[in-house]
């Protein structure tokens, strides 16, 4: 295979497509790093591979055995990871990005809340905070108690005294109200988080992990405040920092300004090595399978005579040419050029003055038989032939080639 023949085919629906694969596996790696989902994603690609390798080499049994067993295997997957693919497709849904959701009416809370949370560093009362955004967190924690109230300091000093029956576990609050309490979150798989982290660190990366949603962890051991978010902990040096955070970023109750030039720039810069690495593999797996594809490409060619009568001379057209489309696939129909085609037309019976030639795939010659002429552009050419004055008088308005 000819792959620079490929790559000087490349046409914008085959970059709009390695674009939008790409994007889609980027978004599959973020939502599903560090689940189980995500392992069973890596073990499909694996057994994919697999597959495809077996069926090139024509191991038939191996083949055959993929083929029976994929059907159940997929429908295993759906049952397993249920939870997971409805999440995926709560993430792709268009309508949550244009306004329908209920956005929280009073943010006066803010400032309090912000207080509260130092002071109970200061006192060393532990707490986990789920602030809900754009997912649905409802799926993702597990038992916890309903309620519906304002996340007021006398509200939280209640749940998280350490006499109280509430505080194990975590509080969920939701468009500015405290949906439900003592909710445990999925931990993380991680392993390289360091070790003075306890489970509230780790159960808060484990839901960021799964959503967008931001968790704030308030230690008991230390006396810090901190807010895990995109796989990530940061701490918070004040209740001002505090403040912003929760106003800007996590209710949204202030949106940042940014131009559409700005929001480009920033998907691309964000966490680039992994988008370069993702873009990477998804570009050499088409490399891969580019060259099984049906392809079609239009070439200009020249037209050849052949066995024009010795005292004839074609006079119109001047250096005559078609336009031709060739199908088949694109690792063979890459490499045709100007070159490697041939275009003949035999004038053994032509007479003196004016005629019309059909032209079809029989007056072309094709480097092999898997590609196909869908297309001739003119059909047919009208030629104009009169007799040499000269009988030594050689052509020169036309290509004249002995048939091959």
């Amino acid at each position: 295979m000819n792959l620079l023949a490929i790559l000087s085919n490349i046409r914008l629906p085959d970059i709009l497509d390695i674009l939008f694969i790409s994007i889609v596996s980027y978004q599959l790696y973020s939502w599903f790093w560090g689940t189980k989902a995500f392992k069973a994603l890596i073990g499909i690609v694996v057994l994919s591979g697999i597959f495809i390798i077996a069926k090139s080499w024509g191991l038939f049994l191996t083949t055959w055995v993929f083929q029976i067993l994929w059907q159940v295997f997929v429908i295993l997957l759906i049952i397993l990871f249920q939870r997971e693919i409805r999440q995926m497709l709560e993430r792709f849904n268009p309508l949550k990005n244009l306004g329908f959701k209920q956005s929280s009416g009073v943010g006066g809370w803010i400032p309090e809340f912000a207080n509260w949370a130092f002071d109970a560093a200061k006192k060393r009362i532990g707490a986990v905070i789920v602030f809900e955004r754009a997912d649905l967190v409802f799926d993702l924690v597990t038992k916890g108690i309903a309620m519906e109230c304002d996340p007021q300091p006398e509200i939280l000093n209640s749940i998280f005294y350490k006499e109280s029956p509430l505080h194990d576990g975590a509080i969920l609050i939701s468009n500015g109200k405290i949906l439900k309490t003592s909710c445990y979150l999925p931990l993380t798989t991680r392993e390289d988080l360091p070790q003075e982290w306890g489970t509230r660190h780790r159960a808060s990366l484990g839901l960021t992990e799964q959503c967008d949603a931001w968790v704030m962890i308030v230690s008991e051991e230390r006396g810090e405040v901190a807010f895990a978010v995109d796989q990530e902990i940061k701490k918070l040096s004040n209740e001002k920092e505090l403040t912003a955070v929760l106003e800007d970023a996590v209710l949204r109750f202030r949106k940042p300004s940014k131009g559409i030039k700005e929001k480009i720039k920033s998907w691309f810069t964000r966490r680039f090595k992994i988008k370069a690495v993702v873009f990477g593999m998804v570009f050499v797996l088409w490399l891969i399978f580019a060259g099984q594809q049906n392809f079609e490409k239009k070439i200009d060619l020249p037209i050849n005579f052949s066995n024009i009568p010795v005292e004839l001379i074609v006079t119109e057209p001047i250096n005559p040419s078609i336009s031709i489309t060739c199908r088949g696939l694109r690792k063979d129909v890459s490499l045709l050029n100007v070159n490697n085609i041939m275009t003949s037309i035999d004038l053994f019976s032509a007479r003196a003055g004016t005629s019309i030639y059909t032209i079809n795939a029989g007056n072309l010659v094709l480097p092999n038989d898997r590609i196909h002429v869908v297309k001739i552009n003119p059909s047919r050419v009208e030629l104009t032939l009169r007799k040499k004055i000269n009988p030594n008088q050689k052509e020169t308005s036309a290509i004249v080639k002995d048939p091959i």
